[in-house]
């Protein structure tokens, strides 16, 4: 008995699988179509299908350039070139001609470039001065101020412990009458290397110059701290930024020489100010500085040479046939040489805070962007340029206005250092490339075709919605789209349905027609 059952499951299961493979290989199944009448429901899905269609071919296909292969990795080396003569008037009433080397500080950059416009130079010598009237700690009255004080960053020196009522002789010119030290400590400026970067450049277009000697002197004015009655006010001093050197202790009351106009004034004080040893005298920014004129006739010559490594495609910013030119935002696009005064113009449109960038220095951003498409001519891709100011405006009053650094020239005469100081204002040109490029690419076509097919069932949804969700008869058109199986009581009450053919299926139960 067993065994028969067993033959018998195993029976069914074979015609099963034999019905199953039948089938699988010799019907074809398609899905229930309901057609419903109704020309309002049918106008707006043919109005979807004909926006999503545009919108496919125009725009994603043409204008987005769907049948390219883009690529955003891009290579690029930039090298910069400025050219131009500015005259500086000095306080003596005299022309002082500056040119490419003098203005551009470092000479040599990646990607970048500096124009000093403006600068304070100090002329400074190994020797003893007072200390900057900035710093509060070297004011004294006598030398017991000066005496034991702490080294404190803004020192100018190493103080000597003298407390200086007047301002020091200039030992640049071998003058006599002061005390003299055999070693001194640098200030701050000492370490102060122009700055060497990549994707700028530096153009000096102002600056303040101070020769200066290691020596001792009176502390700067500008240094607050720095102002004594006697030693006791300059010991233990803790060290301050706006130091010119480590303070000796002492506090220099008395007026002193002037050596440059050989001068003496020895008229008495009742304060003085510390006396530091390092450079002297110190460097004073608020006297007028020497402003290079001339600068916004200077021209930047950028060389960006790039490579598009995805098509093994190189191109430069530069013409074949490349003249003596200006670039012209209308008539000449394809000159890669720009004067200052556009660039500025078009990063800073407020004349106030231009004229104050060329005095105090500031940051500009220099922008190349490639969008090439490479199916077409490569002459034809061209860089689009674009200047913004990166520096915070003037008048937002910044903790830290515009750009400058100093940098210092040494020299040794009669076994004595001498520098000269320089402190550089200037403009900074940052520059920074961008860029795409595109080509067809087939496979890059044919998936961008399937996905835009996709498209075309959003209006079959939207239709959808409307029709099962908002519209009056809603209810009757979801009894003719859905069909509900119980599978329970379908197998037992419901008669199998013997199979007819094709043309019988369509003309009986696979099309319900619905008119509305």
């Amino acid at each position: 008995m067993n065994s028969h059952s067993s033959l018998k499951d195993h029976y069914h299961v074979g015609k099963s699988m034999k019905n199953f493979l039948t089938g699988y290989f010799t019907e074809y199944e398609t899905p229930k179509l309901v057609l419903i009448h109704s020309a309002k429901y049918a106008g707006l899905l043919r109005i979807l299908q004909i926006i999503i269609l545009i919108y496919s071919v125009i725009y994603l296909l043409i204008y987005e350039q769907g049948y390219q292969k883009q690529s955003t990795t891009i290579t690029s080396s930039v090298t910069l070139k400025v050219k131009g003569i500015g005259y500086v008037l000095t306080s003596e009433n005299q022309t002082m001609i500056i040119d490419g080397a003098d203005y551009i500080i470092p000479p040599s950059e990646n990607n970048a470039i500096f124009i000093k416009t403006n600068f304070i130079q100090t002329d400074q010598t190994r020797s003893k001065c007072a200390e900057n009237i900035k710093l509060a700690e070297a004011i004294c009255k006598n030398d017991s101020d000066c005496f034991n004080k702490p080294f404190i960053p803004n020192m100018s020196g190493r103080w000597t412990g003298r407390c200086l009522l007047s301002p020091e002789k200039n030992v640049a010119n071998e003058t006599t009458n002061i005390t003299k030290t055999e070693t001194g400590f640098c200030e701050y400026a000492d370490y102060i290397i122009p700055p060497s970067e990549n994707n700028a450049i530096f153009i000096m277009t102002n600056f303040v110059q101070t020769d200066q000697t290691r020596s001792k002197c009176a502390e700067s004015k500008q240094v607050k701290s720095s102002i004594c009655t006697n030693d006791s006010d300059c010991l233990n001093k803790p060290f301050t930024p706006d130091m010119n050197g480590r303070w000796t202790g002492q506090c220099l009351l008395l007026p002193e020489k002037d050596v440059v106009n050989e001068t003496t004034n020895i008229t008495k004080t009742t304060t003085g100010f510390c006396e530091y040893a390092g450079w002297c005298p110190p460097e004073d920014d608020l006297t007028s500085t020497m402003p290079v004129q001339e600068t916004l006739n200077f021209t930047i010559f950028i060389k960006n040479f790039i490579e598009f490594p995805e098509f093994g495609v190189k191109h430069k910013n530069m013409v074949d046939n490349l003249q003596q030119c200006t670039f012209d935002p209308k008539n000449d696009t394809d000159c890669p040489i720009f004067t200052i005064d556009y660039i500025m113009k078009e990063a800073e449109k407020n004349i106030t805070e231009l004229n104050l960038m060329l005095r105090y220095g500031g940051v500009v951003r220099i922008k190349l962007d490639w969008d090439c498409n490479l199916d077409r001519n490569i002459k034809r891709c061209k860089p689009e340029y674009s200047f913004a100011r990166l520096d915070v405006p003037f008048h937002e009053k910044p903790f830290s206005r515009g750009f400058n650094f100093r940098h210092a020239s040494y020299w040794k005469r009669n076994k004595k250092h001498f520098r000269t100081l320089t402190k550089a204002f200037g403009l900074r040109f940052i520059i920074t490339i961008s860029g795409k490029a595109g080509k067809f690419d087939f496979i890059t076509l044919t998936l961008n075709i399937g996905s835009l097919v996709g498209l075309f069932g959003l209006g079959t949804i939207v239709c959808d919605i409307l029709l099962l969700h908002l519209s009056k008869r809603a209810r009757i058109y979801r009894n003719h789209v859905f069909e509900i199986v119980h599978l329970r009581t379908r197998a037992s009450s419901t008669p199998r349905v013997p199979r007819i053919s094709v043309q019988q299926h369509f003309d009986k139960h696979s099309l319900s027609h619905l008119n509305i």
